[in-house]
C-alpha cells in the first residue's frame, strides 16, 4: 500500500470541514453554482486523477465557474484525501472533505450534499458474476419495493443527479452503498428521467463490494419498506400471524400420531392450503374489505382467491430462495436469515396482492377520484 505524504500549502478554499449532526440537507444553495458533483472515495489514489480529469473535461466547456466537484474521503490509508487536495491546485472546481470520525459511502454522499453549494449532482462492463449479483439484487428490490425500485431501470447505480429540493429537509437514514434507494424512497422525487451510460471496471484498486454490503442492502430494503408501508399492512400482518397458528394446528391434527397420523408432506400441504384459505377470508373481509365489496362476490371472489393463492405460493418459493442465498452464500445465521426472509416475503405478499388480488379496475379508480369533484359541483347553488 502506498502512503502519500500530506499536501504542502494548498488552496484554503479547497478544504471543507466535514459536516456533522443529523443527515439533513439544507434548502439553501449558492445561485452562482449550478451543479455539485459528489465523489465519495476510499483508497482510490489509482483512479481519482483520471476521474477528475474526465469530469472537468466534460463540465468545464459547459459550466465554467458554475460547478464544483466535492471529493468526500473517509481518511483513506493510501492518502486519497491528500492527492485530492493536490489535484485541487490544478482544477479550481475541486473541493475536498476528509472524514475521520464517520465512515460509509451513503453517509459520505449525504455529507457531500450538505457541503455542496449547487442545486444538484451525484456520481464498461461488469464481470458475469457481478452482473448476476446486481440483477438479482434489482429483482429482489422490485419484489419488496416495486413503487420505489421500479421507478428506474438501474436502481443499483451510484451515478445519478438529484435536485436539492428533492432531499432538502428530509431526514435520511441510508445503509450500505445504495444511496439512490434512499433518495427514491424518502425524497420528494416527482419525476425521473434516465440517460444511458457505460459502467467500466475500475482501473486500479479493489472493489469495496462484500457479503456484508449485500446484507446491508437487505436491511435497507426492509427499513424502507417499513417506512413506506400503507395503513392496511398491520392488518395484513396480523392475518398472516393468525395463518401461522392455523397452519400449526392443522399440521398437528393431521400428522401427529396421537391424532390422524398422516404423512408429514401430505399433512403440510393440506395445512398450508387451509391456512391460505383462512388468510384469504380474513383479508377479503377485513384487510381489503372496502375494496372487496366494490369488486363483488361469487365468481369475482373466486378469482381473487386464485390470485391470492398463486401469489402466496410464489412467496413461499421466494422465501426458500432468500433463505438459501443468505445462509449458503452470505453465511448469515439461519434464524436471522429466516426472520429476514419472512419479513421480505410478507411485504411481497402484501404488495402483490394489493396490486393484483384486490386491485380496482381503472375505471373504478377514476370514478372514485371524480366523485368528490361532482359532489362539490352539486353543492354550488
Amino acid at each position: 500500500m502506498r502512503i502519500l505524504p500530506p499536501p504542502l500549502g494548498g488552496r484554503p478554499d479547497a478544504v471543507i470541514r466535514a459536516p456533522r449532526g443529523p443527515l439533513l440537507v439544507s434548502l439553501e444553495a449558492d445561485t452562482a453554482t449550478r451543479l455539485s458533483v459528489i465523489v465519495p472515495t476510499y483508497n482510490e489514489t489509482g483512479n481519482l486523477e483520471e476521474l477528475l480529469r474526465q469530469l472537468t473535461a466534460v463540465l468545464e466547456p459547459l459550466l465554467a465557474g458554475e460547478y464544483e466537484i466535492v471529493v468526500v474521503d473517509d481518511d483513506s490509508p493510501d492518502g486519497t484525501w491528500a492527492l485530492a487536495m493536490r489535484l485541487a491546485e490544478r482544477w479550481l472546481a475541486v473541493r475536498v472533505i476528509r472524514r475521520r470520525s464517520e465512515k460509509g459511502l451513503s453517509t459520505a454522499v449525504i455529507r457531500g450534499w450538505q457541503a455542496a453549494r449547487g442545486e444538484g449532482g451525484g456520481v464498461g462492463r461488469f464481470s458475469l458474476l457481478r452482473r448476476a449479483l446486481s440483477r438479482g439484487a434489482q429483482l429482489l428490490g422490485i419484489a419488496v419495493l416495486p413503487s420505489v425500485v421500479g421507478r428506474v431501470s438501474d436502481p443499483m447505480s451510484g451515478c445519478f443527479l438529484v435536485r436539492r429540493t428533492a432531499v432538502a429537509s428530509t431526514r435520511l437514514s441510508p445503509l450500505g452503498y445504495k444511496i439512490l434507494l434512499e433518495v427514491l424512497g424518502r425524497g420528494r422525487v416527482r419525476s425521473v428521467a434516465e440517460v444511458g451510460y457505460v459502467f467500466r471496471e475500475r482501473l486500479a484498486g479493489e472493489s469495496k463490494v462484500s457479503g456484508r454490503l449485500y446484507l446491508d442492502y437487505l436491511r435497507h430494503l426492509v427499513r424502507l419498506r417499513l417506512a413506506t408501508l400503507p395503513s392496511r399492512f398491520p392488518r395484513f400482518a396480523a392475518v398472516g400471524l393468525s395463518g401461522v397458528a392455523v397452519d400449526m394446528a392443522i399440521l398437528f391434527l393431521l400428522s401427529d400420531p396421537r391424532a390422524l397420523g398422516w404423512g408429514l408432506t401430505q399433512s403440510k400441504l393440506v395445512a398450508a392450503e387451509v391456512a391460505m384459505v383462512s388468510n384469504f377470508i380474513w383479508n377479503d373481509s377485513w384487510t381489503f374489505g372496502d375494496l372487496a365489496r366494490r369488486l363483488g362476490g361469487g365468481t369475482e371472489r373466486l378469482k381473487r382467491f386464485a390470485k391470492f393463492n398463486s401469489i402466496c405460493a410464489m412467496g413461499l418459493a421466494l422465501s426458500v430462495l432468500l433463505l438459501a442465498l443468505q445462509v449458503d452464500i452470505l453465511h448469515v445465521n439461519r434464524y436471522l436469515a429466516n426472520a429476514v426472509a419472512i419479513g421480505l416475503v410478507t411485504a411481497w405478499n402484501f404488495w402483490m396482492n394489493k396490486a393484483f388480488s384486490w386491485a380496482l379496475p381503472r375505471w373504478a379508480g377514476q370514478a372514485a377520484r371524480a366523485a368528490p369533484l361532482a359532489q362539490r359541483r352539486a353543492a354550488v347553488p
